[in-house]
Formats: C-alpha cells, sequence, structure tokens
C-alpha cells in the first residue's frame, strides 16, 4: 500500500517558518503543527536561500532570469559537447580505415560529385 503525500499550502509554510524564527526547538514547533521535525529546516533554508520565490507550489521551481538563461546555456553546451564527440569518433575511424583496403570503394576527392566536399580530404 502506498503511502499518500501530504502537502501544504504556502500560507502555512511561512507561518512555520516565521514560528521556527522565534522558537529554539523546532522538534516541540513540529509536534504542535503535526508536521515532520525536519520540515520546518528544510523549509527555513528554502525561505532564507529563494525568499521572493521560496514555495511556489506543485513543486516547480521558478527561476530567475539568470538561472535561467544559465540553464540553457548548460544544455547547449552538453548538445555541443556531444556532437563534438560523435565527430571525433567518426575522424578517428575515418584516419584508422584510411590506406587499408576494406574491399569497398575509397574516398578520394574525385569521389564526391561537387567540389565543396573535395578540398576538406587534401
Amino acid at each position: 500500500m502506498s503511502r499518500v503525500r501530504k502537502t501544504y499550502p504556502k500560507e502555512f509554510k511561512l507561518m512555520s517558518v516565521e514560528l521556527s524564527n522565534t522558537r529554539n526547538d523546532l522538534t516541540a514547533l513540529a509536534k504542535e503543527l503535526d508536521i515532520q521535525p525536519s520540515l520546518p529546516y528544510r523549509w527555513r533554508k528554502e525561505y532564507l536561500s529563494k525568499a521572493g520565490s521560496s514555495f511556489p507550489g506543485d513543486g516547480k521551481v521558478i527561476l530567475t532570469e539568470a538561472e535561467q538563461e544559465i540553464g540553457r546555456l548548460k544544455k547547449e553546451q552538453r548538445k555541443t559537447q556531444m556532437e563534438r564527440d560523435i565527430l571525433k569518433k567518426a575522424v578517428s575511424i575515418y584516419y584508422k580505415n584510411e590506406g587499408k583496403y576494406s574491399g569497398s570503394r575509397r574516398i578520394t576527392a574525385g569521389y564526391f560529385p561537387s567540389r565543396r566536399c573535395a578540398p576538406c580530404l587534401k
């Protein structure tokens, strides 16, 4: 049987963070509010790190413009690195087979129908 996860509204979390700032014993506060003892610590930490955008609801994190830009750039970097690795592997395969007879037609400058590709093989 699966456990149902409790969700708490933003107002409740903010109230508990305010109460946790005024009290020393957060375990007693957690018992009074009928929540797990670790939640006041976690909620206070999140509120201090992201005061305006803490507790957005539905588990969706609200990112600032800079954080969105950083995420986009990291994604682009991963894609570029993957493309680079693929090209490195293709070049190594090409040079590994260069000069060896594989039973198939060897790629030479005269093989390509267009002149654009021919200079890259010289």
